[in-house]
């Protein structure tokens, strides 16, 4: 109910009633009771495979556990991976159905109302007096909230022809106020949470299933985009809006007066991809604006499409560099304003020339940045405490979680581009308040770098004060905004980063990836199906799933064992058999495993001394790691190789040449002859149906090999596959669980994806 931001209302009331209607404007901006999201759709003409993608960036208050979930639903009907939300069926927000995909932002829309009532407590119950002028019987019961270690609360809950009283009641405010003020929401009026919605989407295999399923969508009011594997692309908002008057949708409106009723519902919008090809939402003014008051600033937005629109042909793992943009494109206003500064200090001068020579980029490891944001916050805290805003430093007798909304340092934080670009602020001396923040800065500058001052405030909660911190204003594409805690200006505290990212190519979620916060429930690894996408839980990359491959074994489940578990990859080549890539079960697996690492064959290996436990071991700890990965590879139902690939930039591997975007390492361990092999060409195939899943499967640009120099039949294998031989280096020794590998050298070789597929 919250995350929709009714409470704004509230606020707009306020700076109505001290400042003057003409303010609102001046606040109106991403405010604190909403979390910015980013997402775009790239069309298959923009893509290296032909195929849209989708991305999406959730940017929600972080929570333990979060909120979403991943998770991989099938069953004969269905097959789909995606983003969920615990004690939801379904996947709404986030999933890819094979040759479907979809995701969603806020769309700001405004679909829910306050209205001040007039309650009067009769021997009868609870009256509220309509538009009619008629005092009319409201719903009345009383509630037992028991809590853990105290006394139970009873709480009397009245609901008007309007909705839930929220506020205040028969009596008024605590204050004394006599006041009330009820909820009115599309779920409550119709009775509908829009769950109809739900298993359509499962069933969804083009775009226009999943747009005939959102029209019974409710709430939140999103902006959907999806994509298919036929062209088919989609950018619509998704939800309920009530139609009524343009005063419901700004401030609480009396509900003894005529006009504020609800007269049906709105269209909802649809939008198409720009001339380039692309499509970005990121909470801006875009198909949705006929629907709200106040949406995000453009800059995400912006951002986003000039990066997409700097390269002619984006892949999956391309998008990382978007995801994670650092660029802050709303320090304009007030680098202008300190660009104007005269009669400055020699160390305030100094600071400032920094400042304009930043190259505006939000990085952990930027000490100007940390300066930035230190200006920053002495500007917000001085204009705060400004005597034209002091009214509003004292809200009225609400309830406690309707109270962030209406504190005016976190509001003057979020709408501090329009405060400084203003003709006029009320008088106010905007060009000595800057100086006066730069000069304190100055004296005393931070000590650090951005990512030192900016930590993680889990749940959303600021360190002065119990209740929820109203968080800090996403602006750029990677995190919030620089700003510190409104409270304390000593402690910068994010609330809000992006609580998830993912990446969805269209044609199969075998090339998507995502970043999770702190999950929610993750899946139990007791079998290699259990697991979510079938990679480790929690593992930054969704491990591929060929759609074909998802939708029927191709095995005999009566004479095969591994029939039963998913693939992330299966191919059948001409005269070889089918090859089926399992995401590999420690415990399971580990018989196989420890039959082959153990032999003399595999010494290269390092684990021949090694007991069964111990392997299980190691390959349980790696199913922990987001950046190695095991596979067990089955050819007509026998396992025939141990496949491993790893991020190089995670391993000691890394530690020896230059790591490249896009880069990929992986591990071949064959079984011996006789298990699977042993023909002409059987090993070029084997590897080729590997090869095929890393660079085109996993949208990697280039693999990475690095086989023992000793292991003359590995190097030339390669070779042979098209590698090209890198410098032999030594490998840095690492220490696994109960075992120690040693260093070793080894003899680099690459294979990049178009020498391995030439367009």
């Amino acid at each position: 109910m919250l995350f929709a931001g009714f409470p704004a209302k509230l606020w707009r009331e306020r700076v109505v009633e001290h400042l003057g209607p003409d303010a609102v404007a001046l606040f109106a901006t991403d405010g604190p009771g909403t979390a910015g999201s980013n997402g775009w759709l790239v069309s298959g003409e923009r893509t290296v495979t032909g195929q849209p993608i989708i991305a999406g960036d959730p940017h929600r208050f972080i929570e333990d556990p979060g909120v979403y979930q991943q998770i991989h639903l099938s069953c004969p009907e269905f097959d789909v991976v995606g983003l969920a939300v615990p004690g939801v069926p379904g996947i709404a927000h986030f999933g890819h159905a094979g040759p479907v995909a979809w995701a969603i932002t806020n769309a700001m829309a405004d679909y829910q109302d306050l209205y001040r009532e007039r309650l009067r407590r009769t021997g009868a119950g609870v009256e509220a007096l309509g538009p009619d002028g008629v005092w009319r019987r409201a719903a009345r019961h009383t509630e037992l909230v028991r809590v853990a270690g105290e006394e139970a609360v009873e709480v009397e809950v009245v609901e008007t022809e309007r909705g839930p009283v929220i506020a205040g009641g028969p009596e008024g405010l605590d204050d004394g106020t006599p006041l009330a003020l009820s909820l009115r929401c599309p779920p409550r009026v119709t009775g509908d949470l829009g769950f109809s919605a739900l298993l359509p989407l499962l069933r969804a295999r083009r775009v226009a299933d999943v747009d005939r399923a959102l029209d019974a969508w409710a709430e939140p009011v999103n902006v959907v985009q999806a994509a298919d594997t036929e062209g088919g692309l989609l950018h619509r908002v998704a939800g309920r809006v009530p139609v009524r008057s343009d005063a419901n949708r700004l401030r609480p409106v009396p509900a003894w007066e005529p006009g504020h009723e609800w007269r049906g519902w709105h269209e909802p919008p649809r939008a198409g991809l720009t001339r380039d090809g692309i499509a970005v939402m990121a909470n801006q003014r875009g198909p949705a604006a006929p629907l709200g008051v106040e949406f995000a600033p453009p800059h995400r937005a912006e951002r986003i499409t000039a990066l997409l629109a700097g390269r002619k042909r984006w892949s999956a793992a391309d998008m990382p560099a978007v995801h994670t943009d650092t660029h802050l494109a709303s320090a304009g206003p007030l680098l202008d304003r300190l660009a104007a500064l005269d009669g400055l200090t020699p160390q305030a001068a100094a600071l400032r020339t920094r400042l304009l020579g930043w190259d505006r980029r939000m990085d952990a490891g930027s000490t100007a940045a940390a300066a930035y944001a230190a200006v920053r916050s002495a500007v917000v805290r001085r204009l705060a405490a400004e005597p034209v805003f002091a009214a509003l430093a004292t809200p009225p007798a609400y309830p406690e979680v309707l109270l962030p909304w209406l504190a005016p340092v976190p509001r003057i934080a979020f709408a501090l581009e329009h405060l400084l670009r203003a003709p006029d602020l009320y008088g106010i001396d905007r060009t000595a308040v800057v100086r006066a923040a730069l000069e304190e800065v100055a004296a005393e500058p931070p000590a650090g770098t951005w990512g030192d001052r900016h930590r993680l405030a889990p749940g959303g909660r600021c360190p002065t004060r119990p209740r929820r911190n109203p968080g800090c204003p996403a602006t750029t594409t990677a995190c919030c905004a620089p700003r510190p805690c409104p409270v304390s200006p000593t402690a910068r505290r994010a609330a809000r980063p992006p609580g998830t990212s993912g990446t969805w190519p269209t044609a199969t979620p075998a090339r998507g990836s995502c970043r999770s916060a702190p999950r929610a429930c993750p899946a139990p690894r007791t079998t290699a199906t259990s697991n979510p996408c079938g990679s480790p839980a929690g593992s930054p990359r969704w491990s591929p799933t060929s759609t074909s491959s998802r939708r029927k074994p191709m095995s005999d489940p009566k004479t095969d064992a591994y029939a039963a578990r998913t693939a992330v990859h299966e191919e059948s080549p001409e005269g070889f058999g089918t090859v089926r890539v399992l995401p590999l079960d420690p415990a399971a697996d580990a018989e196989v495993v420890h039959g082959w690492v153990s032999q003399e064959r595999a010494a290269f290996w390092g684990m021949t001394g090694l007991t069964r436990d111990q392997v299980e071991g190691i390959y349980a700890h790696m199913g922990t790691l987001d950046t190695h990965h095991a596979f067990l590879v089955v050819k007509d139902g026998e396992p025939v190789a141990l496949f491993q690939t790893y991020e190089p930039s995670a391993d000691r591997v890394g530690e020896c040449y230059e790591v490249e975007a896009g880069d990929i390492g992986v591990h071949l361990l064959l079984a011996p002859a006789g298990e699977g092999g042993g023909r002409p060409g059987w090993t070029s195939a084997l590897t080729g149906v590997l090869v095929k899943y890393v660079l085109l499967g996993l949208d990697r640009t280039r693999i990475v090999v690095d086989p023992d120099v000793r292991n003359a039949k590995a190097v030339a294998r390669f070779l042979r596959q098209g590698f090209t031989a890198g410098p032999a280096v030594v490998l840095p020794e690492v220490d696994l669980p109960d075992v120690y590998l040693p260093e070793k050298k080894a003899q680099l070789a690459f294979l990049r994806r178009e020498t391995a597929f030439p367009a």
